[in-house]
């Protein structure tokens, strides 16, 4: 047995529960999932935000009464929820069918970085599943792929094994997401056993109705990349440099934003914290280079540089970093949904020029999120692992602050990494973004711009009343 289960089943953590209420609990949000799983379209807001609600309602009395003694019994719960989902076609986003078509290509011998679905569909090669009614259900059929190799080798395993079922290629790709989001829990529980933080703080994880939802219900491959990034953090605070890196890249190739939080890996590989004392911007830079040990890092990213090469090598050739990167400059010029301060950059800008200008606001904030986190990296303080979550929390919040586009799984990294840290405003932001799914429920589709205002007033208002309280109060939800 390992060490973890035993520690947990010494202090009591496994036990059932005696009493009738947490069952009937669980039985209503195991209802509640298997009515959204298979009732509740992306239209369908009111019943949609109804189930929702009662979901987090109950997620938030879970966690403020639990007991040490209740815990197994409601991770146990958690498992069972993403289990009901895994088996259940998604409803709430369109995304599986370019997975299933990204899968096809792959498993026919196409690259799907250098094709344009719009383009094969008139053009051709002719591959066996990509017709009519699969590109009719496609929801970006003029943009190329933007997504990595893991999740493109997930792809095309569920296609390999069902080319001519849906269904089946969506289970299997929700099967893989169901293992990493295991995976993650038992990760999260260690992580909390190491740090010496209340382990009850898994819940806001495990039992958390957005993550559940849009992980194994809808296909959202942050699943992998947080699993794969408490793997690489674990293996790190283990001493394990090297399959922590490893992990890192496997981050990477799931989703790129963990590209962000490189920086902050820099300083706790050598960086001896007493030496980051200096005052002054150019002081503080100064100190942060000399301190560093550049060959323990030069190792731990060249390897995680080498890895993620080997992994995206099966897609490389003389186009892939044009298409690719024309995907990604398209997402930050193009796409916009439930953003804050772009918005009101927006605004600003109908207000001077007459029109949107997204295409000059997009790049200059994701330049902004990079000079706010290499910011970040300089002013830091402290520089042990166990305050590396919190400053990744401040990396990922500033780039949701600045991009154009913010989707309810987004939030997926803020709730997840909040667990190791003081502040609890992402469940909140993970409570309140599901409002934005009216959008959907016009004739028309149609941003309801109220609903951002509420939700960002919210959230902020939460931001700002932990930061005042200050780092020896307890979280608003404790």
């Amino acid at each position: 047995m390992s060490d973890w289960v035993k520690q947990l089943r010494e202090m009591g953590a496994l036990a059932l529960p005696s009493r009738l209420s947490p069952w009937g609990l669980a039985f209503l949000m195991v209802l509640a999932v298997l009515y959204l799983g298979t009732q509740v379209g992306q239209s369908d807001f009111y019943p949609l935000i109804s189930s929702y609600s009662f979901l987090f309602l109950a997620y938030l009395w879970i966690y403020q009464t639990t007991k040490l003694s209740d815990l197994g019994f409601w991770l146990g719960l958690a498992i069972v929820l993403r289990l009901a989902l895994v088996f259940l076609f998604p409803l709430l986003s369109d995304d599986v069918y370019r997975f299933i078509w990204d899968g096809l290509l792959v498993t026919n011998g196409y690259n799907p970085f250098n094709y344009l679905p719009s383009d094969l569909i008139t053009e051709g090669p002719v591959v066996p599943g990509l017709d009519q009614s699969l590109y009719d259900a496609l929801n970006s059929p003029e943009y190329f792929t933007i997504y990595p190799p893991i999740a493109q080798a997930t792809f095309a395993v569920a296609t390999y094994l069902f080319p001519n079922s849906w269904y089946g290629a969506a289970v299997v790709m929700k099967l893989f997401l169901f293992a990493f989001e295991v995976g993650s829990l038992i990760l999260i529980l260690q992580l909390l056993l190491h740090w010496g933080l209340p382990l009850k703080n898994s819940l806001l994880y495990a039992l958390n109705p957005l993550i559940i939802i849009e992980v194994c219900g809808n296909l959202h491959y942050e699943g992998a990349m947080v699993f794969f990034l408490l793997l690489s953090i674990w293996l790190v605070v283990k001493g394990r440099y090297w399959f922590s890196s490893a992990m890192l890249a496997f981050s990477v190739a799931s989703k790129l934003l963990p590209l962000m939080f490189f920086p902050f890996w820099v300083k706790r590989l050598g960086l001896r914290p007493e030496n980051s004392k200096s005052v002054g911007l150019l002081g503080q830079l100064w100190q942060a280079i000399i301190a560093i040990d550049f060959k323990k890092n030069l190792l731990y990213f060249l390897l995680c540089f080498i890895i993620l090469l080997g992994l995206f090598f099966p897609l490389l050739n003389g186009v892939f970093i044009q298409n690719f990167g024309d995907s990604i400059g398209l997402y930050f010029q193009k796409f916009e949904f439930n953003a804050s301060v772009y918005y009101l950059l927006r605004w600003i800008g109908y207000q001077t020029k007459g029109y949107n200008l997204i295409a000059t606001i997009g790049p200059r904030l994701a330049l902004g999120t990079f000079t706010g986190i290499i910011l970040l990296f300089l002013w830091e303080r402290k520089v042990d692992w166990k305050s590396l979550p919190v400053k990744l929390l401040w990396a990922i919040c500033l780039y949701l602050l600045f991009t154009t586009t913010v989707h309810p799984w987004y939030t997926s990294l803020p709730i997840v990494l909040c667990l190791f840290t003081r502040f609890r405003f992402p469940i909140l932001w993970s409570g309140l973004i599901y409002l934005t799914y009216i959008n959907y429920s016009y004739p028309s589709y149609h941003e309801n711009l109220t609903v951002v205002a509420l939700e960002y007033s919210l959230v902020f208002g939460m931001f700002l009343l932990e930061l005042i309280r200050g780092r020896n109060a307890k979280p608003l939800l404790s």
